[in-house]
């Protein structure tokens, strides 16, 4: 399994991951690294494993927020859906009946040709 070397806060980790996920650990490793100085600039200097803590603490609200957000959009994606379906079938109806008007109107159109023709004199010819 390999392994790669990250720093939090100033002190190096060395930490397994599954092959090929390397790069990704690095950059979570960095991304919470830089909350950690985030909050350290914020609150100054208050220990190691408390500072880590409310870094790991603000991370996982982050991640609620989102997963909240996700959910969010996720109904949203259904209410648009079905009312995606709806214009859909409502085009739909729309459509049978104008070909069924169209229809009406050729056979229409089709009854006044052939009275037409029956009016009109043979060509002599």
């Amino acid at each position: 399994m390999p392994e790669v070397n990250v720093e939090i806060n100033g002190r190096k980790y060395r930490m397994a991951c599954e092959e090929g996920q390397q790069k990704h650990l690095i950059g979570l490793a960095e991304r919470f690294n830089a909350q950690v100085e985030n909050l350290k600039g914020a609150v100054g200097e208050i220990g190691d494993t408390r500072l880590t803590v409310m870094a790991g603490i603000a991370v996982v609200d982050e991640l609620a927020e989102a997963e909240r957000r996700i959910k969010e959009l996720q109904t949203e994606i259904v209410v648009l859906t079905r009312a995606g379906q709806e214009v859909a079938a409502e085009i739909e109806t729309l459509e049978e009946k104008f070909a069924a008007k169209l229809r009406d109107a050729a056979k229409a159109l089709e009854g006044v040709a052939n009275a037409l023709d029956e009016a009109a004199p043979m060509p002599q010819g």
